[in-house]
């Protein structure tokens, strides 16, 4: 069974998909441009307040549900300008201090709203409260 996850501390999805949905002890979060969940506007052309506003929005998705940063095991990032992948990796690296999850790094063409970020995620929940039953709540 699935649960879909979802919160108004992120932005709401842009399109026919959840912010996360949790499949047994694993969280799969979307991935998230950087979009002011009040406005749903991009946050700035910065690439460090953006790739914030990113994990700003991931952890509090995985806070929904319980989770934070440190269930995180694997993350990927798409760029649409390689050139900020030292300045993505810097702030990144203030989010995930310890045990940082697997990574993907990719450059692509363009992102949702010309963002120059995006990042999804994949938590794992060893806490023991994946055993209870799921429900749906996406209404």
């Amino acid at each position: 069974m699935k649960k879909i996850i979802s919160t108004t501390e992120a932005p709401a999805a842009i399109g026919p998909y959840s912010q996360a949905v949790r499949a047994g002890s694993l969280v799969f979060c979307a991935g998230q441009v950087p979009l002011d969940p009040k406005t749903a506007q991009i946050v700035s052309e910065d690439i460090v307040e953006q790739t914030r506003r990113v994990l700003d929005s991931v952890r509090a998705i995985l806070k929904a549900e319980g989770l934070t940063l440190a269930n995180v095991v694997k993350t990927t990032v798409f760029l649409s300008d390689f050139g900020d992948f030292q300045k993505m990796n810097e702030v990144y690296a203030t989010y995930f201090t310890e045990s940082a999850p697997a990574r993907s790094t990719v450059g692509v063409s363009t992102l949702p709203k010309n963002a120059r970020v995006e990042i999804e995620a994949i938590a794992f929940d060893d806490s023991g409260a994946a055993g209870k039953t799921a429900s749906d709540t996406s209404g």
